[in-house]
């Protein structure tokens, strides 16, 4: 009884893998001394792939499906045992099963930032994050590059390899790239699909391929968002008369929200007024002829876009545009 309990063991009737959890991503089945008899069962679930290897050697492939093992469906394997026409019972034999299922809410983002040659502002320095989802489409490419004879290959594994391949990916398409920084944020669907293009083949050497990729955020550096900040706050305040008008309508609001309500609106009208009055009579006078003035402003304003093209914002031809038009003003 011991010795037919014992033979029993070594003899494996179905090869199936019962997946748990999501971050599996290769299995090899523990054979250990045990062998597969002949007409044994092969089970492979759907999001399943199972592959044979022989001695290091890769063999025959099944997708999803029950399968009798013989000779029929073993040719690979068949030839490389050297059974000829006779199937050898029982045989040893390597079987590694894939999960093909998509694996979601994978995170990237550029460790570091990347430097690009942006058509609006010269050479700035990005960084960028999002999310992405892949899955296995050839198994036998991820078996020779990634996982190999391993009892256990894992999502967290692979995890930092392809976020190293993501940022150089990343890297050469937006170093070529022609797309500005305002293009990139202001359609980011659009972005997202060209980035899944460029990341394509970094995926594809190790059998992998990009289910989905977005882009969720794309960051200038402080100085340069500063600026972009301030430009923007510029065109949004318009001419003085708009920014008088825009100087009321906080002071109503900030009136509103105090312990003294709508009584102080008054005192805020009267702040926002005299604010653009100021404003507008001391532009006036410079339009009048203060040459001393405007002399002083002009060189302030060409000090302060110098310190724009040394950061990079402004390149040579931008700022000697910007000079002769300051220097009309005062000549």
């Amino acid at each position: 009884m011991g010795i037919l309990s014992f033979l029993k063991k070594q003899l494996i009737d179905v090869v199936e893998w019962n997946e748990t959890g999501d971050d599996t991503l290769a299995w090899r089945y523990p054979m250990q001394d045990n062998e597969i008899q002949n007409g044994g069962k092969l089970t492979v679930r759907e999001g399943q792939r199972a592959l044979f290897v022989n001695e290091g050697r890769i063999a025959d492939e099944f997708g999803p499906g029950l399968y009798t093992l013989t000779t029929q469906n073993l040719p690979i394997l068949t030839d490389l045992m050297n059974w000829g026409k006779g199937f050898e019972s029982p045989f040893k034999s390597d079987i590694v099963f894939f999960s093909t299922r998509e694996k979601i809410d994978q995170k990237w983002g550029t460790p570091q930032p990347i430097t690009v040659r942006d058509k609006d502002f010269g050479a700035i320095r990005l960084r960028a994050f999002g999310s992405y989802s892949y899955d296995i489409s050839d198994v036998q490419i991820f078996y020779k590059k990634l996982s190999g004879g391993r009892e256990r290959y894992t999502v967290e594994e692979l995890d930092g390899q392809l976020k190293s391949a993501i940022a150089m990916a990343l890297a050469t398409f937006l170093g070529k790239s022609e797309i500005g920084f305002v293009e990139m944020a202001g359609n980011q669907s659009a972005f997202s699909d060209l980035l899944k293009t460029a990341v394509h083949d970094a995926f594809a050497q190790y059998g992998l391929q990009v289910a989905t990729f977005y882009v969720q955020s794309v960051s200038l550096p402080e100085e340069v968002q500063a600026y972009l900040d301030k430009a923007s706050s510029m065109r949004v305040v318009g001419d003085l008369k708009n920014y008088a008008q825009f100087q009321t309508a906080e002071a109503i609001g900030t009136a509103a929200a105090n312990p003294g309500g709508l009584g102080g609106i008054g005192a805020g009208l009267a702040a926002g007024q005299a604010v653009g009055q100021a404003m507008m009579g001391a532009f006036n006078k410079n339009d009048q002829g203060s040459g001393t003035n405007a002399s002083d402003d002009a060189l302030a304003t060409l000090s302060k876009l110098h310190d724009l093209v040394a950061k990079g914002i402004l390149t040579q031809a931008e700022f000697d545009e910007k000079k002769a038009e300051l220097l009309k003003k005062i000549t």
